[in-house]
């Protein structure tokens, strides 16, 4: 990115910062707190001169390339799974995927509704069988994502690439402004939860007992599968697809799709990417308003995670879900938007 492009950049993405500014004073004042972090900074100035080297990090590459070797091994071993283990399969999918949409993105990142402490619970445990770095440090590297979004303070820029904001940004070093800018975040709203500290302190034992042990032992023990299907399809499989599907938000959604929302900013609109992540890949809306609970203007179409958090309301799980006005969506999109679809 020369100079020029980047000074442009951050001279557009300044109005963005104001415009999602409006768009956060029209919520409750009660509603509000730790949404500045979800704000792009447009004070932020990436540093002239060459970029820091990049240090592979040798342990994450091979432990990656283990994880998806024996994932491939899961999808040959597929065929032979059986039916309750295919199932169980899908579950822990499910599972996994709440922990992260649900929990440490929409919840404990952006703060987007109010979870009972059951709910919470539950969602730490699942967060724990996604096996994504805990919630604190997940919800910390997602906030100084939203606010530094394709900078160098970006965790994973995209503007690197497909395969950097992928894959990549997690086998080199972070590049010293991400450390810079996460060491600056107060996040004195996950200090303050009792169950994002008491998993960060037990995280390991949590990753393998559910990310690893329990989806193995539950088919080898209740239905007699062999340990070895168990372990590479519900096991190393189900934790290789849940991986990539969160990584296609940081990747595909940035780089492929409409902007309807604001065409100054890089993250798109992406079916795929919904349908995968449950319903995380309605990215250009998401950077527009980080704070709505639902990521989407479309509610629960091909957005799991919305229905789920719909039916806790339901239930009286979770409560004070914050959304965008019909009013304020058309605005921006008239505004902003890439004219790709007419909002409301």
């Amino acid at each position: 990115m020369t100079e020029t492009e980047t000074r442009e950049r951050q001279q557009h993405r300044g109005g963005d910062k104001q415009q999602n500014g409006d768009a956060v004073a029209e919520l409750p004042t009660t509603t509000t707190t730790a949404t500045a972090d979800d704000v792009f900074d447009d004070t932020y100035k990436e540093k002239e001169g060459p970029k820091p080297p990049r240090m592979l990090v040798w342990r994450n590459i091979i432990l990656m390339t283990l994880l998806h070797t024996g994932a491939l091994y899961g999808l040959v071993l597929l065929p032979s799974a059986s039916a309750p283990t295919l199932a169980w399969t899908v579950v822990c999918y499910l599972l996994s995927a709440l922990g992260v949409t649900a929990g440490a993105h929409r919840l404990w990142s952006h703060k987007s509704y109010k979870a009972s402490f059951p709910l919470r619970v539950f969602l730490a445990l699942a967060n724990s069988m996604s096996f994504q770095n805990d919630i604190y440090e997940w919800a910390r590297d997602h906030r100084v994502h939203h606010k530094y979004s394709e900078t160098d303070a970006d965790p994973h820029n995209a503007l690197r690439g497909f395969f950097f904001s992928h894959i990549g940004w997690l086998l080199v070093r972070k590049h010293p402004d991400v450390i810079e800018k996460g060491k600056k975040l107060e996040l004195l709203d996950l200090k303050a939860d009792e169950v994002v500290m008491f998993q960060r302190r037990h995280y390991k034992l949590s990753v393998l007992l559910l990310c690893f042990v329990v989806p193995t032992v539950v088919p080898w023990y209740f239905w007699g599968e062999s340990l070895s299907v168990a372990y590479f399809v519900p096991g190393l499989l189900r934790y290789a697809v849940v991986l990539n599907a969160t990584w296609l938000v940081n990747s595909a959604a940035h780089l492929w799709g409409n902007r309807p929302y604001d065409t100054t900013i890089n993250p798109r609109e992406n079916p795929l990417v919904a349908f995968s992540a449950m319903g995380e890949g309605f990215h250009n809306y998401h950077h527009t308003f980080p704070f709505d609970y639902s990521t989407s203007e479309f509610g629960c179409k091909l957005n799991l995670t919305t229905a789920f958090i719909d039916t806790m309301c339901f239930l009286g799980l979770a409560k004070e879900c914050k959304r965008v006005s019909k009013e304020i969506i058309t605005a921006r999109v008239q505004r902003t938007g890439d004219r790709s679809i007419r909002s409301g």
